[in-house]
């Protein structure tokens, strides 16, 4: 399409010719406008740039726009998909910590409701008076003997006794000095009281 102005020049001088007086510029508006659209997009702007003016180089750049917008319009789908699969992870994620924070918080309450308690008396009393202290596992025999209920082996409280580096221990409650073969001697008399293998 070929323009009735040459140049941007000529248009200038052309409304400078009708812009004289105090009436509106309308034709040199006019002129300008003319101008313009002859550069502009649209269906005549497709025509114009094409190369050779024919229908077929129009559909080619129809073509190649639609795969324009086409491309757009996926990776738009593509990009807000993944926005969404990513709120929908981020939802999930926050959903699971809620969901094992509520587990902990009532496995917590449901071991603070049941406290481990010794159901027997503190002490149980027998009929030839021998008792058993239930908290500690002592068994007192009536003559003071006394015995670990879990092992049964003879009980001496660990703050009367003192530790040999052979393996022997002196009972300064009771005075007597266990040798690491076992023998028991009497430490006021010096006398052997028993001998255990």
């Amino acid at each position: 399409m070929t323009s009735v102005v040459s140049s941007s020049a000529a248009a200038n001088s052309y409304s400078a010719v009708f812009s004289s007086g105090p009436t509106s510029n309308w034709i040199g508006d006019t002129i300008v406008a003319i101008q313009n659209s002859a550069t502009t997009g649209g269906i005549l702007g497709a025509l114009s740039s094409s190369s050779d003016g024919s229908i077929s180089s129009f559909l080619g750049q129809s073509a190649t726009s639609a795969n324009n917008l086409a491309l757009i319009s996926q990776n738009y789908v593509t990009n807000a998909s993944a926005f969404y699969a990513q709120i929908a992870s981020q939802n999930q994620e926050l959903r699971s910590q809620e969901i094992l924070k509520k587990a902990l918080q009532a496995l917590s309450e449901s071991q603070n409701q049941v406290k481990a308690e010794n159901v027997l008396d503190p002490f149980i009393y027998f009929s030839d008076g021998t008792t058993i202290d239930t908290n500690s596992n002592i068994m007192t025999k009536p003559d003071g003997t006394q015995y670990d209920t879990v092992t049964g082996a003879k009980y001496v409280d660990p703050a009367y006794i003192i530790q040999m580096a052979n393996g022997a221990y002196l009972d300064t409650k009771n005075n007597i000095l266990t040798l690491s073969d076992g023998t028991q001697i009497d430490t006021v008399t010096g006398l052997k009281i028993s001998t255990a293998a």
